[in-house]
């Protein structure tokens, strides 16, 4: 009963939210505490909030400070040479951009956060996106799925996790691995570049030249597809409008590129109607005298993080305080800075908060448990000798549907020990269980998304609904990999 209950409630909240019935926060709340009654155990749902509240307070405490953190860096202008390099690598060509993305992200998500990885990769690119018109969903997904490869980094979580639930060393799970990841993560990148020719081909291939001067400059975008005569379009520069306002075109001129709209491919980005909000050349927060403390404070706190020498809330809780501090002495230029970046810190922790109660009820009614047991006991006896590759295969949609913990902590071992039965080793098993990373990093229990999300300004839906296919195929590609190079 349990079992059915807990698959019924996974996919009421995945279908209400795709079909935009109801937001993430109010799907996370009360669809859980719709089914804790139904399960008869709705005198406990406090508890079971409260404790899930409980696991997941230092990761909202994270999230909350490292939004303050980068936001103060994005002020600063600490990212704005990223910009106008990737712009000039970039060309405004669609291609080039989804690419620039993927790459982006991959290389940021070495430091093994991935909210950190999508807050630089978004802040770097959310402006060229808008710029063009391009679909956000597309760079959502591109970013997430690149973030979920590189997230099986040792120090990213999932191997430290099954390392430790089956008493292995994190680096004989790993280094096999590798060859595998690189086959994931090129074909993230081939992805990125298939998605880069679709975005070409409804947008032109484009030129923008001086994008960043704070005036007008000239764009050339071909009418339509690859080689298409090339039209000259005057667009305003990368400048953010007063709030509350968009930017009209100069007068006398066309509009550069409008917007994505409801019809863009896999689901384009905000409506028209909103105005574009880029990294201003001349606004009164850069300080440029500071550029270079605030580039050695960064790589101090994603190397102290690495090292793991404090917790990452608490690193990221000084980290903000030393930005502001620095940055702005002033009071109330601090306060302006917090007040600038707290719809973004509520967005994030209260969907956070929202998440605690729907983990919470799954684990503690047992729901989790009862799913889990259930997918293994369905795996038939002759299959036994291919554990492997049966754990590869459930990790996509159990680290989908559950936790890390709960994943490698719960399921791990009871798949490791099947497995042992049948003679399969279980380093085998745990270098199968990374697979699903790559679809895991798009699941609505993590909190990461919510970051990328957020910041992208792309509703959950939308982005679950166009990157789980990809992502999806990418763990398949990794886990086929491993099986042809005879690592799992």
């Amino acid at each position: 009963m349990l079992t059915v209950l807990g698959f019924a409630m996974i996919a009421t909240f995945l279908v209400l939210i795709m079909m935009k019935k109801m937001s993430p926060i109010a799907a996370l709340v009360l669809v859980p505490a719709l089914f804790c009654v139904l399960v008869g155990q709705g005198a406990q749902l406090g508890d079971y909030v409260l404790e899930g509240v409980g696991n997941l307070a230092p990761t909202a405490a994270m999230l909350m400070f490292a939004i303050v953190y980068f936001g103060v860096m994005i002020d600063v202008g600490l990212f704005d040479p990223i910009v106008r390099g990737i712009l000039r690598f970039c060309k405004a060509d669609p291609l080039r951009i989804v690419v620039g993305t993927a790459v982006l992200a991959a290389i940021v998500s070495l430091d093994g956060d991935g909210s950190t990885t999508f807050m630089i990769t978004v802040s770097a690119m959310y402006p060229l996106y808008k710029r063009l018109g391009m679909s956000l969903v597309v760079m959502t997904g591109v970013a997430a799925t690149a973030n979920g490869v590189m997230n099986t980094l040792p120090w990213g979580g999932p191997t430290a996790r099954a390392a430790t639930a089956l008493k292995l060393d994190a680096g004989d799970i790993f280094v096999p691995m590798i060859p595998a990841l690189g086959a994931g993560l090129l074909f993230v990148f081939a992805l990125a570049y298939v998605l880069g020719r679709r975005e070409r081909k409804r947008l032109g291939h484009l030129t923008l030249d001086e994008a960043l001067e704070p005036r007008t400059g000239t764009v050339l975008a071909a009418a339509g597809g690859d080689g298409g005569p090339e039209r000259p379009v005057t667009a305003p520069a990368l400048a953010s409008p007063a709030p509350g306002t968009s930017m009209p075109p100069a007068p006398g001129t066309s509009p550069a590129l409008p917007p994505a709209g409801d019809d863009d491919v896999d689901g384009a980005g905000p409506a028209a109607d909103e105005g574009f909000q880029g990294l201003d050349p001349e606004r009164p927060t850069l300080r440029p005298r500071l550029y270079w403390f605030n580039a050695a404070l960064t790589v101090a706190l994603l190397t102290a993080m690495i090292m793991e020498l404090l917790p990452i809330p608490v690193l990221f809780l000084i980290g903000a305080a030393l930005a502001l501090t620095v940055n702005f002495p002033h009071m109330p230029d601090q306060k302006a800075r917090i007040a600038a970046h707290a719809d973004n810190v509520l967005n994030v922790a209260g969907m956070v908060f929202a998440a605690a109660v729907f983990t919470g009820v799954l684990t503690g009614t047992g729901m989790v448990k009862h799913m889990a047991d259930w997918l293994v006991g369905a795996v038939p006896e002759a299959m036994g000798p291919h554990m492997a590759l049966v754990t590869g295969l459930l990790s996509l949609p159990l680290t989908y549907f559950m936790s890390n913990d709960g994943f490698y902590f719960g399921v791990l071992p009871v798949l490791a020990e099947a497995g042992a039965a049948h003679g399969v080793s279980p380093l085998e098993i745990a270098r199968a269980s990374l697979v699903g990373q790559a679809l895991h990093m798009s699941s609505p229990l993590v909190p990461a998304v919510y970051v990328l999300v957020g910041m992208a300004k792309v509703e959950f839906g939308d982005h679950t609904r166009s990157t789980v296919k990809w992502a999806a195929l990418t763990s398949l590609v990794v886990l086929g990999a491993g099986l042809l190079l005879g690592i799992i």
